[in-house]
Parts: C-alpha cells; structure tokens; sequence
C-alpha cells in the first residue's frame, strides 16, 4: 500500500494539473470502491474550482470551491493519472475521470478497487471517521523529538509497531518504519517507551530525513504503484534494509551479521542485530 512518500508525490504532481482549474467534465463509471461513493458524486464534482491539492497521512484531501473536501486514498492498487489534450479511452479499471477546463485530464485506476473516496466539508475534516485521531504529521515543523517521545510514554508495544500506528504518527508503512529504524541504530524490538531522550531525537530526524529522501525519488515502486506521469518511483533502489535479508549493513560493513527478518504483527520486518539496539 502507498505510505506517504508515494501519497506525496502523488498529490504534488495533481497540484500542477489541479490547482486552480474548474472540473469541466467529471465521469463515474461505478457505485462504489471500497465504499460506496458519495450520492451524486460526480455531479457534485462537475463544475468545482480546485483550490488547494493537500494531504493528510496516507490521504489526499482536495479542497473545493464550494468548502467540501475531496477525500481520496489510493488503496493496495489506485493510480492517479494525469494528462493534456484528447483523452485516452477509459480501460476496465479507470473508475473516476475527470477533465479540466484548461484541457488537462485525471483518471483514477484501482484494479483491486481498495481505494476510496469520499465528500466531505473541509472545516469539519478532522470529524470524519478516517481522519479522527490521527497522529502528527511527520513532516510539520513541529515534529521533533519530545513530541514523539511524548507519543510513545507509557507504551508497552515494540517501537515497531508503535510506528505502524496512525494515532502515533501519521502517514507511516512498513518500509519507511524499517528504513528509519535502521538509521536512528533503533531495534524495531525495542520497547516504545523507551524510546525517549536521545533516542527519540535519533529516531524523529531519521523518520525526516527518510521520508524525505523517498519523496525527492519520487516514492517506492512495489507491484502498483506509479507517478502521475505513469513513470516508477526509484527509492526502492535506495533501502538499506528492507527486503535485503541476509545481505550486509552498509553501516556495519565487513563486521555486519547480516540483515535479518523478523514478523510483527503479521508483518515483516528488516533490520541489523548488531547495528541497532
């Protein structure tokens, strides 16, 4: 599923396309994703000005003229397209297509349709049932070391999972759990709470320093995912532990004993014994 380097780099490239112009043609072409979409969705859409193309965690919000926010995730499989001029012919799985009035086109293909979205008054957007006690937003200024410590006082959960959690922290998967565990010298075993003082300062400029990395290489490209221009992310080319079991830490060098996997909750998890603690 798309984590928030590819939710990122998915919005800013409908910021360029979107900002600013009106929804000259939008077309449904189903009741539902994994919810069903809201009544008269399309024609709700139609006409509107986008204002502003944001984010909030692993969600696109897309503020409209009208005050209503148009909710979107992308699910295990969605793809947000964009385009100029004639637009393609709808394939099997192109749910939602949109024009623009200054010809530009969108089209939101889901194969496995675990996508969804949604209306949504964008003053009352921390009300809805998706947004409601998500955590922080990793990105924000605000976020540094005491304000994550604070997050994992008193949690008698692995850091690991901790992470994964939304209500911690916003926008966070699997990979860049792994991949900032690594670079903070953090074991994803490690109880939360005790993660604090130094090792929250570590581990928050990691998690940073990580996402933002992923964002300049335009996400990780596993299975699904793509660009809106259609092209592949590139940070998979750049991890450092995941999915490279057995293979050595580039921190260790020589003395690595080898990455190893692990399963939390159901998950894997990429680390190095020896590196981080």
């Amino acid at each position: 599923m798309p984590e928030l380097p590819e939710v990122e780099t998915v919005r800013r490239g409908l910021a360029l396309c979107l900002e600013g112009r009106r929804l000259a043609r939008v077309v449904q072409r189903r009741a539902d994703l994994r919810f069903p979409l809201p009544e008269r969705f399309a024609e709700r859409l139609q006409g509107r000005r986008v204002e502003q193309v944001g984010r909030r965690a692993k969600y696109l919000a897309i503020r409209l003229d009208d005050g209503m926010m148009w909710l979107c995730h992308l699910g295990m499989s969605g793809r947000m397209l964009i385009g100029s001029g004639k637009p393609p012919e709808p394939e099997a799985h192109d749910h939602v297509l949109v024009e623009t009035d200054d010809g530009g086109w969108l089209r939101f293909n889901d194969a496995r349709r675990f996508g969804m979205m949604d209306l949504w008054p964008a003053a009352d957007l921390d009300t809805h049932r998706l947004m409601r006690g998500l955590g922080p937003e990793p990105l924000d200024l605000e976020f540094d070391g005491p304000a994550l410590a604070k997050r994992l006082k008193g949690k008698a959960t692995s850091i690991k999972a901790a992470l994964l959690d939304q209500r911690v922290v916003a926008g966070l998967g699997n990979i860049y759990v792994s991949e900032a565990l690594h670079h903070a010298g953090i074991s994803p075993r490690r109880l939360a709470r005790t993660v604090q003082g130094g090792r929250a300062d570590r581990l928050a400029a990691a998690i940073r320093q990580t996402l933002e990395a992923a964002i300049e290489a335009g996400g990780s490209s596993l299975r699904d995912y793509v660009q809106t221009s259609g092209e592949l992310g590139y940070f998979q080319h750049r991890w450092v532990v995941y999915e490279r079991e057995g293979k050595s830490c580039r921190q260790c060098g020589r003395a690595c004993p080898g990455i190893k996997r692990i399963v939390q909750a159901g998950r894997s998890t990429y680390y190095c014994p020896r590196h981080q603690r």
